[in-house]
């Protein structure tokens, strides 16, 4: 695909944005294979490698799981390493996911949101990240194609931190930001080969004059000691994250933070949710406002590592929140969103009442409707004190 950057205003869907961004990075290795609804991710950077565009070699695998085997061993060789999947894909990476984290390998892998089967369904929800979020990988989430444009720099950036050296994943909605054509913002090829820099392996296998050992065997007196440096490098990715983002909204005027906030200031209710479904909720909240009902938002960005602190802070004001997953953690008490959320409300002495719905599985429409619901539920147990039903699906 011929793309020039400019400083103008280019319509990309939300694939062929993140490949762009990848072929702007410029990785050594690229392995993959294709999947609904990220293909076009893995085509679009083919035809960059096929047309000499990039310098990446781009590697044809047999499934996901030697996809991500691949960028193992090329990480730990000492190259930077970029990829894409979706869904099913994801779950056959589980056992290498966990391994590129404990290795320690800033690999950055877009994952375009989708259901995971069965039954089968090609369309969006949040159960593939959300099955991987305990993986010890890096999570941003995008609700527009130049947010998930954007991620893929910061998440370059943040995965290969000093400080943290963890894999990355750039996620944003299958279909609804993965296929949808916006305007976005491109950057210069050069500003932003300044803005990632060139990369610098950390124990690379390939020096042989400083041998090192990748997946040794470890018994029971030192394994948790790896575990718990790689719990510190997550608890670090979050200054990385803030640093980063300072940076890239400095050199390029989009700001970013580990969260969005939407009429927030003065908010006595708020809705919590990710991805494209804020920008419907933030219509309806819109609506609200014009009927006097004080909803605000909060859209995560960074879910890995959870920001808890500085989201309690965000929230600590209002008397209600609401909320939405998309995807369910089938564990009888509601989605990994809102355990999060709740937990990090608990230490409150004032704590807000606090709700979940689940919404939208399977790419089930989740309309302004909808999302009106929900606002007026908030504001009412606001206003009440009292909520009716603690967990329930929606957009059924």
């Amino acid at each position: 695909m011929a793309i020039t950057a400019t400083k103008g205003q280019v319509g990309l869907t939300g694939n062929a944005a993140v490949a762009y961004a990848m072929k702007q990075v410029n990785p050594d290795v690229f392995p993959a294979y294709p999947i609904t609804p990220s293909t076009a991710v893995v085509e679009d950077f083919a035809s960059y490698v096929a047309d000499g565009e990039v310098d990446s070699e781009f590697i044809t695998v047999e499934s996901e799981h030697s996809a991500m085997s691949a960028c193992i061993g090329a990480s730990a060789a000492g190259a930077r390493v970029m990829t894409a999947t979706s869904a099913q894909g994801l779950a056959l990476m589980w056992e290498m996911l966990y391994i590129a984290s404990g290795l320690r390998l800033p690999i950055v892998m877009a994952d375009v949101n989708r259901a995971l089967a069965a039954p089968i369904n090609i369309h969006c929800d949040h159960s593939d990240s959300m099955g991987a979020r305990d993986s010890g990988w890096i999570q941003l989430y995008a609700e527009t194609v130049q947010e998930a444009y954007d991620n893929t720099f910061m998440a370059v950036r943040i995965a290969e931190h000093a400080k943290v050296r963890l894999p990355a994943m750039v996620c944003f909605d299958g279909f609804i930001t993965s296929h949808a054509i916006e305007n976005i913002s491109l950057i210069d090829d050069k500003d932003i080969k300044e803005f990632v820099g060139p990369y610098k392996a950390e124990n690379p296998m390939l020096d042989t004059d400083n041998p090192v050992t990748y997946g040794a065997m470890t018994l029971p007196d030192c394994y948790i000691d790896f575990k718990h440096e790689q719990s510190q490098a997550m608890i670090r990715a979050k200054d990385a994250a803030i640093e980063v983002m300072k940076e890239f909204s400095r050199k390029f005027g989009r700001e970013y933070g580990l969260f969005e906030t939407y009429r927030m200031e003065d908010a006595d209710s708020a809705i919590v949710i990710l991805n494209s479904a804020a920008g419907t909720t933030k219509v309806a909240i819109d609506e609200m406002r014009k009927k006097g009902k004080k909803v605000g938002l909060l859209r995560p960005r960074v879910f890995r590592p959870f920001p808890w602190q500085e989201m309690c802070d965000a929230l600590k004001g209002v008397k209600a929140i609401a909320v939405l997953d998309r995807a369910d953690s089938m564990n009888a008490f509601g989605g990994p969103l809102f355990n999060e959320v709740r937990s990090a409300m608990y230490d409150l002495d004032k704590r807000p009442k606090i709700f979940g719905r689940t919404y939208g599985l399977g790419g089930r429409d989740y309309s302004v409707k909808d999302a009106t619901a929900v606002c007026e539920e908030v504001s009412r147990v606001a206003e009440t004190g009292k909520i009716e039903t603690l967990l329930k699906y929606i957009t059924l």
